[in-house]
């Protein structure tokens, strides 16, 4: 997605959340300046998005939602047919059943232990910085290895913008972006009542954004 089509639909969000456009950039600027030191290391940690596309074009993925539904929906699936995208947190429940995703998008606030096995057993690390989690990257992203940056303000060089607003949709628009084949969602529970206010609201956008990318066209 372009950032010129996303960039409306961010501003109706940074409006209705009361989120601060400059805090998203600056935490942006920060990755960038992060991944920037790492590569100029010559550490092998630094992906090109090409990477990414290697991994997804062409084949059916698997979106991986934590939900608390997650545990039960994954009773049925084989994941030998897919390539998983793990939001975040689905990360601890898909590794309790041995499990390796094989991409998770992440801003840093699941399990970082169980995110930090997986990275290191494979999973490619899609990191995102927005404007509350500049401690967690200065923290955590020079651990990791297989790290591609992202932010849902203006792109820079080597920080990108697939589209997205939560770690959930930002996989779909992730896999699509990146020429997946088919998408299928579990673990998601757009209608969570157990959780706090932000928190719905955010579910609100969730469901609105992937129905946009699952060509449902939804936005009211």
């Amino acid at each position: 997605m372009k950032f010129e089509e996303w960039e409306p639909l961010y501003s109706l969000i940074l409006k209705d959340m009361n989120f601060d456009r400059l805090y998203d950039e600056r935490a942006a600027f920060y990755l960038s300046k992060l991944l920037e030191t790492m590569a100029r290391k010559k550490m092998p940690d630094v992906l090109d998005i090409d990477v990414l596309k290697k991994q997804v074009m062409g084949k059916d993925v698997i979106v991986c939602g934590r939900a608390p539904t997650l545990a039960d929906e994954m009773k049925n699936v084989d994941f030998k047919r897919y390539v998983t995208i793990a939001a975040d947190g689905a990360t601890s429940i898909l590794m309790k059943k041995g499990i390796v995703p094989d991409v998770i998008v992440t801003d840093l606030d699941g399990n970082m232990d169980d995110e930090t096995m997986a990275n290191r057993q494979g999973a490619i690390m899609v990191v995102h910085a927005h404007g509350d989690n500049m401690d967690a990257l200065g923290t955590e992203v020079p651990k990791l290895k297989k790290v591609i940056g992202t932010t849902q303000s203006k792109p820079m060089w080597n920080v990108h913008n697939f589209g997205g607003f939560t770690d959930g949709d930002r996989c779909v628009f992730l896999a699509n972006e990146m020429g997946a084949r088919s998408i299928t969602l579990i673990g998601f529970d757009f209608e969570d009542e157990n959780v706090t206010p932000m928190k719905k609201k955010k579910l609100v956008w969730a469901k609105k954004l992937i129905d946009i990318v699952m060509g449902e066209g939804l936005f009211e």
